[in-house]
C-alpha cells in the first residue's frame, strides 16, 4: 500500500501539468465555441451561432476539402514508402548498418518544422531552387511550385511524403524484429518465396503497428500547419488553406475566437470519429 501511495505522489505533478496545459485549454475551447468573444471584451453566449456560421462558410468547406485531399494523398503514400524502406533496412545484415539508416531517416522527425520549411522553400524557389535546376537538365520546367495555385498543395504533399518516415521506420523495424523466426522457417520449408512470406506473415502481424501509424498519421495530416504558415500562408488564392490554418487565421488575424473555437471543436470531433472507424475496421487480436 505504501508503494502504491508513493506511485500516486510521483504521478501527481505530471497529472497537474497535463490538466493545466492540455485538459483546461480543451475545455475552454469547447466553451468558447458557444460564445462570441473578441479581445478586450466579455464573452457573450451565442449558443450554436458559431457552429452555424462555420458550417455556412464556404471557406470552411474548402479548407476541409483541401485538408482531406492532403491527408488522402500523404498518409497512404507515406505508409507504403515506410513499409518498403523498413523492409529494406530490416534485411540488412549488420546491426550498425540498420542503426545508421534508421538514424538518417529519423533526423527530419527531430528537426524543427520551421527549419525544414525554410530548406524546402529554397528547393522550391522558382529562380534559384534545386528542383528546377535538376529538372532543367531533362528539359522540364521551370515550375512555380508553391507560387502556383495548381501546384502549391501537391508541393506541400510532396514535401511531407519525402521526409516523414523516420518514426514509422523505427516502429515497423521493431515490430518486424518481434515476429518469431519460426514462422519464416516453416514457410521456407514449405517453399514460400520471400515475397510470399512478407505478404502472408509479415504484413498480417504488422497490423497493430500499421493501425497505430495510420491513426497517428491521419491526425497529424489533418493538423498540418507549420508548412502552410511558413511556405504559402494559405495561398495562393486559398489553395493551401487547411483547417488548422483557418483556425489560426480566424483567431489571430480576424480575432473571431468564437468561430475559431467552433472549428477546432468540429475538427477534434471529426478526428475522434475517424480514429474510431479506423480502429473498428483494422483492429485485430494479433499478439506476438
Amino acid at each position: 500500500m505504501i508503494k502504491e501511495r508513493w506511485a500516486y505522489v510521483f504521478l501527481l505533478l505530471p497529472l497537474i501539468l497535463f490538466t493545466i496545459f492540455n485538459i483546461l485549454p480543451m475545455v475552454a475551447t469547447v466553451v468558447l465555441g458557444f460564445a462570441d468573444y473578441f479581445p478586450g471584451g466579455q464573452p457573450v453566449w451565442s449558443g450554436l451561432g458559431n457552429y452555424e456560421y462555420a458550417l455556412s462558410d464556404e471557406l470552411f468547406w474548402r479548407a476541409l476539402g483541401i485538408t482531406t485531399l492532403y491527408t488522402c494523398g500523404v498518409v497512404p503514400a507515406s505508409l507504403l514508402i515506410s513499409l518498403f524502406l523498413a523492409y529494406l533496412i530490416f534485411g540488412l545484415k549488420y546491426a550498425w548498418a540498420q542503426a545508421l539508416f534508421k538514424s538518417a531517416f529519423y533526423i527530419p522527425v527531430v528537426t524543427s518544422g520551421a527549419i525544414l520549411s525554410l530548406i524546402w522553400l529554397w528547393l522550391f524557389n522558382p529562380a534559384r531552387g534545386l528542383l528546377n535546376y535538376v529538372l532543367s537538365f531533362v528539359g522540364v520546367g521551370p515550375f512555380l511550385w508553391t507560387s502556383d495555385p495548381q501546384m502549391a498543395l501537391p508541393s506541400l504533399m510532396f514535401m511531407a511524403i519525402m521526409g516523414g518516415h523516420g518514426a514509422a521506420i523505427v516502429l515497423l523495424t521493431a515490430a518486424m524484429g518481434s515476429i518469431p523466426s519460426s514462422y519464416y522457417e516453416a514457410a521456407h520449408l514449405d517453399g514460400a518465396s520471400p515475397w510470399r512470406q512478407y505478404w502472408k506473415i509479415t504484413l498480417p502481424l504488422l497490423r497493430p503497428t500499421l493501425l497505430f501509424l495510420l491513426v497517428t498519421s491521419t491526425i497529424a495530416s489533418f493538423q498540418v500547419f507549420t508548412q502552410v504558415l511558413m511556405m504559402t500562408g494559405g495561398g495562393p488564392d486559398y489553395a493551401t488553406t487547411t483547417l488548422v490554418y483557418l483556425i489560426y487565421s480566424d483567431a489571430f488575424e480576424y480575432f473571431d475566437f468564437g468561430k475559431a473555437a467552433a472549428v477546432a471543436t468540429l475538427l477534434s470531433l471529426s478526428l475522434a470519429g475517424i480514429a474510431v472507424l479506423q480502429y473498428k475496421w483494422l483492429s485485430s487480436d494479433v499478439e506476438y
